[in-house]
């Protein structure tokens, strides 16, 4: 360090300026159009074809006969790479790509989430 007066000087005027960086926690940012979120199931619309789960390049969607022409979802979100080739490849639109993006869980059995039939009792994604 041969000039400390230098350092200083450029402290000094980086001190008033606005950060180069956004605060991220404190305030959420606004995901893009087609932004390849948590992937989101309507299981009402759902026929069983597996087209979805065959296109899955990591295994992450299993589909399940529940009744009579009804089937639930089940994504493990652990698998998933977010490619929404599922979406994509779905002909019922079933899938859905959403703007969620904190997924983070500490217990990895909260990365699987059931999306039920609408016929069954629940209509909401259930987690084991």
């Amino acid at each position: 360090m041969r000039k400390p007066g230098k350092m200083l000087k450029l402290a000094l005027g980086s001190a008033g300026k606005k950060p180069a960086t956004v605060p991220y926690p404190y305030k959420k940012l606004a995901m893009p159009d087609r932004f390849r979120g948590k992937i989101a199931a309507d299981s009402a619309k759902c026929i069983g074809c597996k087209l979805c789960m065959r296109d899955c390049p990591s295994a992450a969607i299993t589909i399940n006969k529940v009744g009579e022409k009804r089937f639930e979802v089940e994504i493990d979100l652990g698998k998933c790479i977010y490619c929404a080739q599922c979406c994509d490849s779905c002909n019922k639109g079933v899938l859905s790509i959403t703007p969620e993006y904190e997924l983070a869980q500490l217990d990895k059995k909260k990365f699987k989430v059931i999306y039920p039939n609408a016929g069954s009792p629940e209509d909401t994604p259930k987690e084991p």
